[in-house]
């Protein structure tokens, strides 16, 4: 399987990332490991997920996707075929928020305890924090990097004008910069493209946008409201793309999974490649089946006429 750098990080990755949100959500721990055991057979080894996964499912109090995943690592012995990506800044209940110095060193060392590890390959900002200077927040990030605990940083949910103050900030105090962006991008939410894509394109920062299947839109299962029931995310999350556009991308979608003998999750994973500033697009599954289909969408190149049908009708 061919693998995409994360910016300047030097960590590659596969072409689709693993979003781990439903690990204590739609996916209970045994099913947590049995899905976790093929994504390392698969090759599809870049697990992301954050400290707040999943505080919203009644009884959680945030840290439960974490959690599980280092309870597999632990009984699995394979922390070096994994890379882990976490984030922290959204609130945690009754505990903190943001991106104080002071908060970001107690939330390290709260998801490096979950998780089982000694170092977090990718640690992100989860979101913009406008009352912390840059400056504080990089220090903070730089302290973690120098003491071996993240590899590497990103950031998620930055408008382009304060990513790009932020890596200005990088530069002018020599502190460590966000190599990764997280924001959300998809076939049907394509806003980033008018400024963060090409800041991150230019600045050679790598994009790996989450809800890139438009919580599920995007593979076909919901055309109609009578659908929604089929998940919990389903009303919630993809009912609002049930209109002309939504399923004016679906037709596209189906017409090109049919000519690649593919599905149309698939090939909606695989228009992200080669876009640019595109590294990958971050997925869930919380079945064996929906997982052999971020496989495939991993190997899956379209063409430029496919490509070209898929964005003619996502415009």
């Amino acid at each position: 399987m061919d693998k995409v750098k994360l910016g300047g990080s030097g960590i590659t990755v596969p072409p689709v990332i693993f979003g781990c949100n439903v690990f204590g959500w739609t996916v209970d721990k045994a099913q947590s490991f049995r899905l976790l055991d093929a994504l390392v057979e698969s090759g599809l080894n870049a697990l992301d997920t954050a400290d707040v996964y999943s505080y919203w499912v009644p009884g959680n109090t945030g840290g439960e996707s974490e959690t599980i995943m280092g309870e597999w690592l632990k009984a699995r012995g394979r922390r070096h075929d994994v890379l882990i990506l976490t984030k922290a800044g959204m609130e945690m209940p009754g505990k903190g928020k943001g991106l104080s110095p002071a908060w970001l060193a107690t939330a390290v060392e709260d998801s490096l305890r979950r998780l089982g590890t000694d170092v977090i390959d990718l640690y992100q900002a989860h979101r913009d924090d406008e009352v912390t200077p840059h400056a504080d927040v990089l220090g903070a990030f730089d302290m973690m990097i120098k003491a071996g605990k993240v590899r590497a940083i990103g950031a998620s949910n930055y408008s382009a004008a304060r990513f790009k103050e932020a890596l200005a900030t990088s530069t002018a105090q020599g502190l460590p910069r966000f190599e990764t962006m997280q924001p959300h991008y998809n076939l049907l939410e394509r806003g980033i493209e008018a400024d963060l894509l090409p800041l991150c394109a230019a600045e050679g920062v790598g994009v790996i946008p989450y809800y890139s299947l438009a919580s599920g839109f995007l593979s076909g299962k919901y055309r109609s409201e009578a659908d929604f029931g089929k998940s919990p995310r389903g009303a919630r999350g993809a009912g609002k793309y049930l209109d002309a556009k939504g399923l004016r991308v679906l037709a596209a979608l189906d017409e090109t999974a049919a000519r690649y003998n593919a599905t149309p999750a698939q090939v909606a994973l695989a228009w992200f490649k080669g876009r640019p500033g595109l590294a990958a697009p971050i997925a869930s599954a919380t079945t064996l089946d929906q997982l052999a289909d971020l496989a495939k969408a991993a190997a899956l190149t379209l063409d430029a006429e496919a490509i070209a049908m898929l964005d003619a009708a996502s415009a």
